[in-house]
């Protein structure tokens, strides 16, 4: 089976937590209790299942995206909507965005930041 990604990590992570305080449903509705089932809802839900085409794994992370985006999973539901978050004309949360900060970055000439985060970028900003 290929590396799972950062993110297939905390899909799976997201429903182990779910089948472990019994919040975990199958399609029809009925509690999971086997672990092995489990597992297997979790790799199919970050598409990351071997038993399943490229294709179909891509649709399966696609809908489990939206369905944390619109807040329809069982943690979120049980624990309710979170704070909205104050943005920002251009997209980021109290600034300017990554892409902005990066050709900041390259206008002032300060190299070797092509990897960096946007914490990253915003301190070697503001060193220099």
């Amino acid at each position: 089976m290929a590396k799972q990604t950062g993110r297939q990590k905390e899909i799976v992570g997201r429903v182990m937590h779910e089948f472990k305080h019994g919040e975990l449903e199958t399609a029809g509705g009925r509690k999971v209790r086997n672990p092995r089932q489990a597992i297997a809802i979790g790799l199919s839900e970050a598409g990351a299942s071997n038993r399943e085409s490229a294709a179909a794994n891509r649709r399966n992370k696609a809908r489990t995206e939206r369905k944390e985006r619109a807040g329809k999973t069982a943690r979120q539901q049980k624990e309710g909507p979170a704070p909205k978050r104050a943005t920002t004309k251009r997209g980021g949360i109290g600034g300017r965005t990554r892409a902005e900060l990066y050709r900041e970055a390259q206008r002032r000439g300060i190299g070797g930041l092509s990897r960096a985060s946007k914490a990253e970028l915003e301190a070697a900003l503001r060193r220099r």
